[in-house]
């Protein structure tokens, strides 16, 4: 019998010793746990930094002055000044047609005009002595004045044989030949005006209060990709179109080295407001459904704060509600963090995006 307790007790100092073990054990074991749970984490601070309101909006060139020339008269060319792409000055004379004509027409009303002259000073002078009529007087009056509007018109037949730059611009391509007889109304070439040139687009209905005459406005083209041209904002149109329930505006861009072309195809920017915002690395807002978010750090703890975003830029975004300066927020490993779990911060530079503040409002 004796024996029988002897085992009971042994047993019972066992699972003593057993529980005592374990009941030692486990807080090491619950920090172990607690510890392999928490996420390893980069965080980084807002920053406030100039933004600029910008909208984007498809464009295309148009010369401030273009014009197609053509013959007033008939003729045949004697002379030729269409190079293309020469600059001209205005005034100059592109191409002169043969007016030994027209020259002999207007030589002719200039003797018609000399005699109707003298006719009319000689009656005058004898009308003193009542030797001619008032009447004859008055008639030969009226043939003075049409001589004489004959002759301008003779005169502006002559300036006709010559096409002379109507401003200073660039020729355009010519198929006429020294020598060609052309009919009055035939066109000759293009002149486009390339000091500057007209960027033409439309603005969105929602932002025309914010656009005004003077606001900065740059451009690229596919043709020059590096190059950025800059320009001014300088007419506005004074109705919204119904169909795209756009406003249409109008900018100079400088154009004086030539690169760009009337009709050029251009991607324009144009700068409503430069302002301070507050911007975070793109990479720490999760967006789920309509819910924009970010998690923050607090006492080695993740909290999951709603935001609302501004402007974008490339890899930033400006946050305009639920962050201060002050805020450390997570910008790696929060796509596995849930508000509440614990986080292990290290630092490192490679997690946050170079500053390239350079902000799109897309129209």
């Amino acid at each position: 019998m004796w024996k029988q307790w002897l085992v009971g007790l042994v047993v019972i100092v066992m699972v003593l010793v057993g529980a005592g073990v374990y009941l030692n054990q486990q807080p090491v074991a619950d920090r172990q746990i607690r510890q392999a749970k928490a996420t390893t984490v980069n965080i980084a601070t807002p920053e406030w930094r100039q933004i600029r309101d910008r909208i984007s909006s498809v464009a295309n060139l148009r010369a401030v002055d273009s014009v197609e020339l053509m013959t007033e008269v008939s003729g045949r060319v004697v002379a030729i000044n269409l190079e293309p792409g020469k600059p001209v000055q205005q005034g100059d004379v592109l191409l002169r047609l043969d007016d030994r004509q027209a020259r002999a027409n207007l030589a002719v009303l200039k003797a018609r005009l000399s005699d109707a002259r003298r006719q009319y000073e000689r009656a005058s002078s004898l009308r003193a002595n009542n030797s001619v009529s008032q009447s004859q007087v008055d008639e030969l009056q009226t043939s003075v004045a049409v001589a004489v509007a004959e002759l301008e018109a003779a005169k502006v037949r002559l300036e006709n044989h010559r096409i002379e730059a109507p401003f200073a611009g660039v020729i355009g391509l010519s198929a006429i030949s020294p020598g060609a007889f052309l009919q009055a109304g035939t066109s000759i070439t293009t002149l486009d005006s390339s000091g500057q040139l007209e960027l033409n687009f439309s603005v969105p209905e929602r932002f025309v209060g914010q656009v005004k005459v003077g606001q900065p406005v740059s451009a690229v083209s596919p043709a020059f990709p590096d190059q950025v041209f800059e320009g001014q904002l300088v007419e506005l149109a004074t109705r919204i179109s119904e169909l795209s329930r756009t406003l249409a505006v109008r900018a100079l861009i400088d154009n004086a080295d030539g690169m760009l072309r009337p009709g050029q195809f251009m991607s324009a920017s144009l700068t409503l407001q430069e302002r301070k915002g507050l911007v975070l690395p793109e990479q720490a807002v999760m967006v789920r459904g309509d819910e924009k978010y970010v998690f923050v750090a607090e006492d080695g703890i993740a909290r999951r704060v709603s935001v609302q975003i501004g402007n974008r830029m490339p890899g930033w975004v400006e946050v305009t509600k639920g962050l201060s300066i002050d805020d450390r927020v997570v910008v790696t490993g929060q796509d596995r963090l849930s508000s509440g779990n614990r986080i292990r911060v290290v630092e490192s530079d490679r997690s946050i995006p170079e500053n390239r503040f350079e902000p799109v409002r897309e129209s």
